[in-house]
């Protein structure tokens, strides 16, 4: 498989899935974005809040994979909030 096709098909399978609704979580936005690994949709997605009027963004990706788009969207949300009640601001610094 050349180069371009391998970059094009992998930006076309992303492409196919849900987008998923950020979720308001004690004053965080949570926003699941797992991805396809391996066959496996791998955990990842971003928090935001906006502190001082600069909107600070924490990204994170876990070693959690799921078989299943849902399950992933699921889990990840999940692990997003427990990093929020984890570490709070924290994670912005």
């Amino acid at each position: 498989m050349s180069f371009l096709s391998a970059l094009f098909g992998r930006r076309a399978a992303v492409a196919t899935e849900k987008a998923v609704e950020p979720v308001e979580y004690k004053g965080y936005m949570v926003r699941a974005a797992p991805y396809k690994n391996d066959g496996q949709y791998q955990t990842a997605g971003t928090i935001e809040r906006e502190i001082g009027g600069v909107l600070k963004q924490h990204r994170f990706i876990r070693a959690d994979a799921f078989a299943s788009y849902e399950e992933a969207v699921t889990f990840t949300l999940g692990k997003a909030r427990q990093i929020v009640d984890l570490q709070g601001e924290r994670m912005f610094g």
